[in-house]
């Protein structure tokens, strides 16, 4: 089994950059306690406002979709449901 990399980018809707960064750090550290996490880390553009970067890597597509079934990530998901304007997830595997 591969390890996943999930590149998840967000961009707030005006007003909302600091509502978002509030949410998405509530993520990091229940997230990297799940099993198979290997990395989570969040990340904020220096180019652009409002633009916020999560870089993951999980053990397996296994562990991914046990993450994506996780209490705080389906809160998490709801929570930013009217704060971000554009989401764009890529899941990528090492070459």
């Amino acid at each position: 089994m591969k390890p996943i990399t999930i590149n998840a980018i967000m961009t707030a809707k005006p007003g909302m950059e600091d509502d978002l960064f509030q949410e998405m750090q509530k993520m990091v550290a229940p997230s990297r306690a799940e099993k198979g996490c290997e990395e989570y880390t969040l990340h904020q553009s220096v180019e652009q406002d409002g633009v916020f970067v999560f870089y993951e890597t999980w053990q397996d597509e296994q562990a991914f979709k046990e993450h994506i079934e996780t209490e705080h990530y389906q809160n998490y998901r709801r929570k930013i449901e009217s704060l971000v304007e554009k989401r764009e997830v890529y899941r990528l595997t090492k070459v």
